[in-house]
């Protein structure tokens, strides 16, 4: 359906793709990755026509329509939420507008008459009588309730106007589908809502996202740039990611037990095919399998930052216990109210609410950082815990402006150089870098530097708002691996399913008239039924 001839792309002596020359069948979703700064987005503009190659050409099946998120969250600003979403159509939505007019125009002539007839039949062959009620149920289905839905766009908060530039994508079936990050800022039912609607659409999709359970979710092939080319590769990302990593083992020890790792990857192989029965695409994924040629992957040139939580000591029986705990905003707004938390030993929680500020308090009231209005935080004489905020902007303000090897220096013990350098080396902060200045650094080299800061503190208790923020999939699977093996507590809070869901045993759920505290994984509280209900309960009356 989309066919890419000899594409290149180079800025300045840069050369982003060479020679590229792929094909996207329908039926497929193709998962676009690589390390940041490899194109991916850019890859997905070219798809689209928005930026045109320096060499070859992209060509689309005739008649068939395209639909791209759009990334500018102020582009309707003026139009109402509903036919903003019925936008996503433009040729049904420009038909509508047209008759309309002419409906509306009490001096309209016989021809006009005629045209606006010709345009009826247009409509209704497009489902043009059904858009409104589906726009309204793509809405809804993403957490916009129906109160917004003939507001204007201005008058949306910034996470309701991401679902609504969500819903125009997908609206009116469109034969092609352009994602850009289209977890960013969804919130956790919503997110899992569009993994399993891409799941059944039956239409080509081309997504770019740092979210590993959305792509393996939705994926039935991946997208790797890495080498300045563009390779497809079956199976979701977890298989590619374990298949690179086997490979990259095979051609590291291509002198030793070279038949033992040939049989460890056919038995991936064979496992991955069992497991993808779970899968709503199971059938095509399995057939696409039985065709794979193990010679066809190749490992992976990306780096993975060492990332290791160490406590200097273990906990004891008292690690935290926080009772009738409550917060209001500086409006005067409730946060979060009544909040009863017993820890156990070996229990990692992920804590969600509606309101990521609500969230963001809660972790400065248990950090220190700010005073609850009430209630008590009683922590336990062996813990020691420390914080990752959600902003770290403080920390790499011009006030602060050091060179890394300095600005690491002052949150560690051992001050001698050579430890330092070897330490950020680890991080992936190698040569030169280690002398750049803190401020100048980017988000994910900054999200780099605190998790290093929070290494060297080696605590047994960890606060973590939003730790893969600015991340690439790299550094997010490396941390995962890293909270996986924490032998301490934790408390965390993620965009990123895959790692809660892999992590964490237990879930809080915060809101201004109270919680919901559950043993159990992620994945089950944010598809549970009878959750589903309790959280409605819970956030009834609170303005969403």
């Amino acid at each position: 359906m989309i066919t890419v001839n000899d594409i290149s792309l180079q800025f300045g002596k840069r050369i982003l793709f060479d020679d590229v020359n792929i094909k996207f069948t329908n039926g497929n979703c193709y998962g676009v990755i690589g390390a940041n700064g490899a194109g991916k987005s850019t890859f997905l503009k070219i798809l689209s026509g928005e930026i045109e190659p320096n060499r070859g050409a992209v060509s689309i099946e005739p008649g068939k329509r395209m639909a791209v998120l759009k990334q500018n969250h102020f582009e309707y600003e003026e139009e109402q939420v509903l036919n903003t979403v019925m936008m996503g159509h433009k040729e049904m939505y420009d038909i509508m507008i047209e008759k309309n007019a002419i409906y509306m125009n009490p001096d309209a002539t016989e021809a006009e008459g005629i045209r606006a007839a010709e345009l009826e039949n247009q409509y209704g062959e497009m489902g043009g009588w059904e858009a409104e009620s589906n726009a309204a149920e793509l809405l809804s289905n993403m957490g916009v309730a129906e109160e917004y839905h003939y507001t204007l766009m201005k008058d949306l908060t910034g996470a309701q106007k991401v679902k609504v530039l969500l819903a125009q994508a997908l609206f009116g079936d469109p034969d092609i589908l352009l994602l850009d990050e289209p977890t960013n800022d969804l919130d956790a039912v919503t997110a899992t809502w569009l993994s399993d609607f891409l799941a059944d659409f039956k239409n080509l999709v081309i997504v770019v996202s740092h979210d590993r359970y959305f792509l393996d979710m939705v994926c039935t092939h991946m997208v790797d740039i890495d080498r300045s080319q563009i390779n497809i590769y079956t199976g979701n990302y977890t298989f590619w990611y374990e298949s690179s990593q086997l490979m990259a083992q095979q051609l590291a020890n291509k002198n030793k037990k070279m038949e033992q790792k040939r049989k460890e990857m056919m038995e991936f192989i064979q496992r991955f095919s069992a497991n993808a029965s779970k899968s709503k695409q199971a059938t095509s994924r399995k057939k696409a399998l039985d065709k794979l040629k193990l010679e066809e992957i190749k490992p992976s040139t990306r780096k993975y930052p060492f990332v290791h939580f160490k406590p200097e000591r273990e906990v004891g029986d008292q690690m935290l216990k926080i009772s009738g705990l409550s917060k209001k905003n500086a409006e005067g707004q409730l946060l979060f109210s009544n909040v009863d938390i017993q820890f156990n030993k070996g229990e990692k929680i992920a804590l969600i609410g509606q309101d990521s500020s609500a969230v963001t308090a809660f972790y400065e009231v248990l950090a220190g950082k700010a005073e609850a209005d009430s209630g008590t935080i009683e922590w336990g004489q062996t813990i020691t815990f420390d914080y990752l905020p959600n902003e770290n902007a403080e920390f790499f303000s011009n006030e602060n402006d050091l060179e890394l090897v300095d600005w690491l220096r002052q949150y560690s013990e051992e001050k001698d150089e050579q430890f330092i350098r070897g330490f950020l080396g680890r991080m992936l902060f190698s040569g030169d870098e280690i002398y750049k200045k803190s401020s100048v650094l980017s988000g994910g080299e900054k999200v780099r530097c605190m998790l290093s800061k929070v290494m060297l503190a080696h605590p047994n208790f960890l606060l973590l708002d939003e730790p893969t923020n600015h991340l690439d999939l790299e550094s997010i699977t490396a941390l995962n691996n890293a909270l996986r093996e924490f032998p301490g507590n934790l408390i965390m809070t993620s965009h990123d399913h895959q790692l809660l869901d892999t992590v964490c045993n237990r879930i809080v759920e915060i809101s201004p008239t109270g919680m919901i505290d559950k043993l159990m994984s992620f994945d089950d509280y944010i598809r549970s039924e009878e959750i589903k209900k309790q959280r409605q309960e819970l956030y009834e009356g609170v303005t969403a």
